[in-house]
């Protein structure tokens, strides 16, 4: 196993991987991650069908070496069998983190859940790699979600089904095989049409149009800066675990924080909106962080107030909407 601290926020340690598969890696956390096991002198290869990525989160990588982007769909009938590897790790991010993200296509959540975990976990288990699926808190899709036929159970289902395959293979095949539980990641490069928090806030002030708040603006958020969560996905990847693992910030400001925090940094008129939300809202699920803190030494290093700074520097003159695919660099290629 790699010393915990080798990705520790200001270590240069050289991880013991060779090539690692980066499922999904053209997305918002895929490609931060390729970005960092690339600058660790790790090889990549980035797969992503780009129906929410984009080929240029990770144009930047072309002519690295080492590096390598396949347009191709995991869930597809011999992807696996291209995936020719060797690979030491196989990080598994080809999957929904939200509805939003793909609002009219519950088919392909549910096979991205199903067929596209079952795919990565064979490939992992071919060349004896560590698999880690990137997943999203239980109860964090509505909890009408208990009802399998919601208007929100698509995704909650396959997050479901994603987690129980990876652990009976695990179980049943003694496979390295671990999930890390992702809260509220948030910093530059991220979308801003899911409806979350703070993207929507940041969407409406930097447009000028009203901040909306839902209720009174007390419901906290634990945010997560991208950087800090890099840094967790990939010390639980270096690790053994098979128990899923938490990462998400530890501190909670309240809406009404972020929205004001959000307006100022901007620079915007934008009023602060006060709106009617449900009358029983879905309660948001908290990170339980202690275990990745006392087993992996993972701690987050970058504050609300400084993350949101930092993206919304980042996010200002982006086009809105900023376009979820391009055909530039498309197909397959590689230094």
């Amino acid at each position: 196993m790699m010393p915990m601290a080798a990705f520790g926020p200001r270590a240069a340690a050289r991880p013991a991987w060779g090539r690692v598969l980066v499922t999904g890696g053209a997305g918002f956390l895929g490609s931060r991650l390729c970005t960092r096991l690339l600058d660790s002198g790790v090889e990549v290869d980035c797969l992503d069908n780009l129906s929410t990525g984009r080929a240029e989160k990770v144009a930047h990588l072309a002519g690295r070496p080492g590096f390598r982007f396949l347009e191709r769909d995991i869930t597809e009938p011999g992807c696996a069998d291209a995936l020719t590897g060797p690979y030491d790790l196989v990080l598994h991010l080809a999957g929904p983190v939200s509805q939003a993200a793909w609002p009219d296509r519950p088919g392909e959540i549910l096979d991205a859940g199903s067929l596209g975990t079952r795919a990565a976990l064979a490939v992992a288990g071919r060349d004896g790699a560590r698999f880690l699926l990137a997943s999203s808190p239980p109860g964090a899709h509505h909890a009408s979600d208990a009802d399998p036929v919601g208007p929100h159970s698509a995704c909650a289902e396959a997050v479901r089904f994603s987690e129980a395959l990876v652990a009976a293979h695990a179980g049943a095949h003694g496979s390295n095989a671990g999930i890390v539980r992702l809260f509220n990641g948030y910093g530059p490069g991220m979308r801003t049409d899911d409806g979350g928090t703070p993207a929507a806030f940041i969407r409406q002030a930097l447009s000028g149009r009203p901040v909306t708040v839902t209720g009174d603006g007390s419901r906290t958020h634990p945010l997560c800066y991208v950087d800090d969560m890099v840094d967790g996905v990939l010390l639980v990847a270096a690790g053994r675990s098979v128990r899923p693992v938490d990462i998400g910030g530890d501190e909670e400001p309240t809406a009404v924080e972020i929205a004001r925090r959000v307006i100022d940094l901007a620079g915007s008129d934008s009023p602060l909106a006060f709106v009617d939300g449900p009358d029983d809202p879905p309660v948001e699920p908290r990170p339980v962080t202690g275990f990745a803190r006392e087993i992996f030494g993972w701690l987050p290093g970058v504050t609300w107030q400084d993350g949101l700074e930092r993206t919304v520097d980042s996010l200002r003159g982006r086009p809105d909407p900023v376009p979820t695919a391009t055909t530039e660099r498309a197909g397959e290629w590689w230094a």
